[in-house]
């Protein structure tokens, strides 16, 4: 019965949801046999049998073929909107990252911040940490703005290096915001409470002009601005001896740079007389860098002039006390 069937039958009974289908061919058990006329009963019989036959066509099939596993096609339904949970995800754009100390990273871990796409360091306390970003005044152990910094109760990270500023660049590293966007040097993991920009004296020596000082200065504020909003900033200018004693172009960059801190309202220390007003002089080993009682001298007048601009650390959040 299963290999065979009429065709009439192939072309009525078909169905898509079956595994089987009936092909037209000769059934021997189904075409009826000629009847001998003196017989009548068996000629009423035959004839039953015809018209039983395509029922039982359609038994067999019901019976030994059982329907496919055919999975529904759904007919095209609306979009419809994200349920709550969804909404609120797709809603709320990541605005800060997860706490350093949710991370349960190792103090020294490079860290892919999502919130910027960028790569920072875990500190062991960010919240009593200041930043320093300068140059080769800041950058040896123990220089007058590191002391300066740390005697108002910071901690310190300390990025840049000798040769760069605002515009300068050295050769292995850009300039302050070129080094920053580029990742030459690497800012710290989660909410420091203070960052301090010092600098401008290899851009007076390279001469940089007042307008490229100014254009990258901006750049730089903001883009600090952005990446860390609740710390405040603030500048430290240009050392060098004063305009009346030969500070030339190192005076004039200091002056510039008080005038984009004011701009802003970011506190600012002016050092472009240092050298001179502090008898601080004999204390330089080049005629630009410190020695280390120069360093001492001059980082407990910064002690005092950040103190004085209200920047000095609170032992229970490290935030500057206002």
């Amino acid at each position: 019965m299963l290999q065979c069937g009429a065709a009439h039958i192939s072309s009525r009974f078909s169905n898509r949801y079956s595994r089987c289908w009936i092909f037209p061919a000769s059934c021997p058990m189904i075409a009826a046999e000629p009847v001998p006329h003196g017989d009548q009963s068996m000629r009423q019989s035959s004839a039953a049998f015809r018209l039983l036959a395509p029922l039982i066509a359609i038994g067999v099939l019901s019976v030994g073929c059982g329907p496919s596993p055919v999975t529904p096609v759904s007919a095209p339904t609306r979009s419809v909107a994200p349920g709550p949970a969804q909404t609120a995800a797709a809603a709320s754009p990541l605005r800060t990252a997860p706490s350093p100390s949710s991370l349960d990273l190792p103090v020294g871990s490079l860290y892919k911040n999502p919130a910027n796409n960028r790569n920072e360091l875990v500190l062991a306390d960010v919240r009593h940490t200041a930043v320093l970003i300068g140059d080769s005044q800041a950058m040896p152990k123990d220089s007058w703005p590191q002391q300066g910094i740390a005697a108002l109760g910071y901690k310190l990270h300390v990025v840049g290096m000798g040769g760069t500023g605002f515009v300068a660049s050295n050769g292995k590293t850009g300039n302050y915001i070129d080094a920053l966007q580029r990742g030459d040097w690497i800012l710290p993991y989660g909410d420091p409470p203070l960052i301090v920009v010092q600098g401008g004296g290899n851009d007076a020596s390279q001469k940089a002009t007042d307008a490229q000082i100014a254009s990258n200065a901006e750049r730089l504020l903001a883009a600090l601005k952005k990446r860390y909003p609740g710390a405040d900033l603030a500048m430290i200018g240009t050392l060098a001896r004063g305009a009346s004693n030969g500070g030339g172009r190192r005076t004039e960059v200091d002056a510039l740079l008080g005038r984009i801190a004011a701009k802003h309202g970011i506190p600012f220390v002016g050092t472009g007389d240092w050298l001179t007003r502090y008898d601080a002089i004999g204390d330089l080993q080049d005629g630009v860098h410190m020695k280390p009682s120069g360093h001492a001298k001059l980082g407990a007048v910064l002690a005092r002039e950040l103190t004085a601009l209200g920047l000095t650390a609170r032992p229970d959040s490290g935030a500057p006390a206002k």
